[in-house]
């Protein structure tokens, strides 16, 4: 295979430092866009979610805050509603909260947290048993909120696909206890469901009553798993050298296709972009055949599609505007598109649940 990136030598990829293609910025057709009302829903949702106390510590919130995982929301959804998207913002608080505690939890724990948060969803107006995980809570008031200005087929389907979600966290932390990598293919398989996306779908539809049979055509469906890809590779590249440096890095992308294709981290960054750039051709031309069903779908079904598009846009600039992976020098490795290794297990030592600060000096 030939390197996608001509301008990267051999003396670059062996040298100490991790090469971050640039798998979007140049090639990707949407344009950044943020929602009109992320100031507002901003407030909101870190006001709403710090009731709770998810985190043990002030230091654990300040770094769960500097995410910013209300900008992801509000970028992957730049035309919905204020109601819509403080939504998203909520679950996505959700999706790192569930990300954080998995992170630490045994296996069964991990059942146990899933099926709070299940039937949290499935029960919106039954209060939460004192004592229970605080995600149950967090996750009920969600969709008690969420539900009141929802379709019936968007709820439908992201309480179907939030339970794929939830399930498979099960599955990573299973893989995790068993100390078990996988190989390219199955790691594909359930990465799908671990980066969030499907649920993440499920509210582009919000405010839309697209029939089963169109959201489960081949070629729509070919669209959202060639975006969610996109997606999780984006992630991958971004979150490896601070999931190394926590002593997490086996659900990722890189350590995969290092270990099952005997190469180094350039070499993996190399290979995954490469993966990203087929990936691209495969989404622009499934949506060059999307089918026409009439009116009133089509108009819907261009925006469910535009919104697929636009989420591979947000998430890969989010991943250098955040603070989580990067610390603040996101932009700065974007633009230079390299940055050190930080030193292995060195972000392991904290005992707290929640995120960790990124040491900017080590970047």
């Amino acid at each position: 295979m030939s390197p996608p990136y001509d301008s990267t030598t051999a003396v670059e990829l062996a040298s100490a430092k991790i090469f971050i293609p640039d798998t979007v910025t140049s090639t990707w057709p949407w344009p950044r866009r943020l929602n009109q009302y992320y100031s507002k829903v901003t407030v909101e949702s870190a006001a709403w979610f710090a009731s709770f106390k998810a985190f043990n510590s002030a230091r654990a919130l300040d770094a769960f805050e500097r995410i910013d995982s209300d900008l992801v929301s509000c970028l992957g959804y730049p035309i919905a509603s204020k109601a819509h998207v403080r939504s998203a913002c909520d679950v996505m608080r959700i999706f790192f909260v569930i990300d954080e505690y998995s992170d630490v939890s045994k296996p069964s724990d991990v059942r146990e947290q899933k099926n709070v948060a299940m039937d949290a969803l499935h029960n919106p107006h039954k209060p939460r048993p004192k004592g229970e995980w605080v995600g149950g809570e967090i996750v009920r008031q969600f969709w008690e909120r969420t539900i009141q200005d929802a379709s019936a087929q968007s709820q439908k389907r992201f309480i179907a696909t939030f339970e794929l979600y939830l399930e498979s966290m099960v599955q990573q932390a299973n893989d995790r206890n068993e100390h078990c990598i996988r190989d390219i293919e199955s790691y594909i398989d359930v990465r799908r469901d671990t980066v969030a996306m499907k649920a993440v779908f499920a509210l582009l539809e919000l405010g839309l009553d697209i029939p089963d049979e169109v959201i489960s055509h081949p070629t729509i469906e070919a669209m959202a798993i060639a975006s969610m890809d996109m997606v999780f590779i984006d992630n991958d590249i971004a979150s490896y050298n601070m999931e190394q440096a926590r002593g997490d890095a086996s659900h990722n992308m890189i350590t995969i296709v290092m270990r099952d294709l005997d190469t180094d981290v350039n070499g993996a960054m190399l290979w995954v972009a490469d993966l990203h750039m087929k990936t691209q051709k495969k989404f622009l031309e499934a949506m060059a055949t999307v089918p026409k069903w009439g009116e009133p779908i089509d108009p819907q079904v261009r925006e469910y599609c535009d919104g697929l598009g636009n989420w591979v846009r947000a998430n890969y600039e989010w991943n250098f505007e955040t603070e989580r992976y990067l610390g603040t020098k996101g932009p700065e490795i974007q633009n230079k598109k390299w940055m050190p290794l930080m030193p292995k297990d060195c972000l392991k030592d904290s005992r707290e649940i929640g995120p960790v600060h990124v040491d900017c000096s080590l970047l």
